[in-house]
């Protein structure tokens, strides 16, 4: 999609045509997801199964819907946290590999702006794959889940820092490429360490001091707290959980970055984009 980059003297206001970048990007990117409909709907299908799995063997065999309800608050988290981390490590890996990456920096479009119309496009195929997992689930065996509003900016101050993590191994990847075994590596130990399944309580000390680092698992114990326990947000604030989240989120996004923004000039100085 050809976008018009303003001048000094352009015709439209820089704002508004980093806008028409990032809507491009983003619809482009939303119609080349939706082209590989059978991939999505396998992908649903596998995605649902693997919570029904881990939540039978967790539950000793049982599905109990009381238990299910936390067990999915964490799984959108998790599923959310592996998005963030695939459209990081494989989407760049592939414009590595087919050549457009060092294209896609040469153009007039900041590279930031370009990234975040595909992460947003990216963003609104995950929120509706696991929306339609949810439902399933739901359905499926009863799960209650109340509605509270307080949830959204837990869920979004804990996406922050998820996407700050991607930023990580976005970095890794400009840098050497194959970074696949290590997305599936974290991919899989947020999934099972995050307390999703398995309240971090019930963890040894060493491993449950281990799991609050990562990036999700402060996000998913104020998450229920909120929306199952029906906390408000000044009750979690004051017990210091909430603040914990934000300086935890705050830390994850800065850090990855600058480790992202290093790793790019890395990259660039040592002609990496066009290689690999």
């Amino acid at each position: 999609t050809q976008v018009e980059i303003p001048t000094r003297f352009g015709e439209r206001p820089k704002l508004l045509s980093m806008a028409q970048i990032v809507l491009n990007e983003m619809i482009k990117g939303m119609l080349i997801q939706w082209s590989y409909k059978f991939n999505l709907v396998t992908d649903v299908i596998m995605q649902t199964f693997i919570f029904i799995g881990i939540a039978f063997f967790v539950g000793n065999g049982a599905l109990e819907p009381e238990r299910l309800a936390p067990a999915l608050l964490g799984y959108i988290a998790w599923f959310y946290a592996s998005a963030a981390i695939a459209d990081m490590a494989y989407d760049l890996r592939e414009e590595a590999q087919s050549g457009t990456l060092e294209q896609w920096y040469m153009s007039p479009a900041p590279a930031g702006v370009v990234q975040m119309g595909r992460t947003l496009s990216k963003f609104i195929f995950t929120t509706a794959m696991i929306s339609v997992i949810s439902a399933v689930l739901i359905l499926l065996f009863r799960i209650h889940i109340p509605w509270r509003w307080e949830g959204l900016p837990v869920f979004g101050l804990m996406l922050i820092g998820v996407y700050g993590f991607g930023f990580i191994v976005g970095g890794a990847t400009l840098l050497f490429k194959q970074v696949g075994p290590l997305a599936n590596m974290v991919q899989t130990m947020l999934l099972f360490l995050n307390g999703a399944f398995l309240p971090v309580d019930r963890f040894p000390d060493w491993l449950a001091a281990f799991t609050q680092t990562l990036p999700t698992t402060q996000g998913i114990i104020v998450l229920r707290s909120v929306v199952l326990d029906g906390r408000s947000l000044f009750d979690v604030w004051l017990d210091g959980s909430l603040i914990w989240l934000l300086i935890h989120s705050v830390i994850y996004f800065s850090v990855g970055w600058a480790v992202f923004s290093i790793c790019e000039r890395q990259a660039k100085k040592r002609g990496l984009l066009g290689q690999y």
